[in-house]
């Protein structure tokens, strides 16, 4: 687990700097052992941060062999928090650039929604939940609201 995770805001921070670094064990050091996340892509859910760990490597990779940049952008965040548990939703933005040019490639947006409590004094991400509105007529997620 990260050390220091004193705010719900650093934990937003280090998965920040975590995706642009393509750091997968800085990324993971902010989620509980038992994270359960419900993600737009692939599997319905992943239970456990073992499962959790071959997600994210797999999309680092991926990042990696298409030699992209993903930035990642927080926007219209709420934090609700007492002493051992917090709640965040926002819309999250990942913009990719090329590694070699620095060009702007693509951006989705994303709601996300965190659950998160404290552990030994740090924050760790419990559960986390992103989706996408459905455009009614064609079935497809719609990627880019804002």
């Amino acid at each position: 687990m990260m050390i220091g995770v004193s705010s719900v805001q650093d934990v937003l921070e280090n998965y920040k700097s975590s995706v642009y670094e393509k750091d997968v064990d800085q990324f993971l050091s902010t989620c509980a052992a038992d994270v359960h996340i419900f993600d737009c892509w692939g599997n319905w859910e992943c239970k456990g941060i073992s499962s959790w760990r071959e997600n994210v490597v797999m999309w680092f990779n991926s990042l990696s062999e298409d030699r992209n940049i993903l930035k990642v952008i927080f926007d219209d965040v709420t934090i609700e928090e007492n002493t051992n548990v917090a709640f965040v939703h926002c819309a999250v933005s990942f913009v990719a650039h090329s590694e070699e040019s620095g060009e702007k490639l693509r951006q989705m947006t994303n709601r996300f929604t965190f659950g998160l409590k404290k552990v030994n004094e740090s924050w760790v991400i419990t559960h986390e939940h992103s989706s996408l509105p459905i455009d009614m007529h064609t079935g497809k997620g719609v990627f880019d609201l804002k």
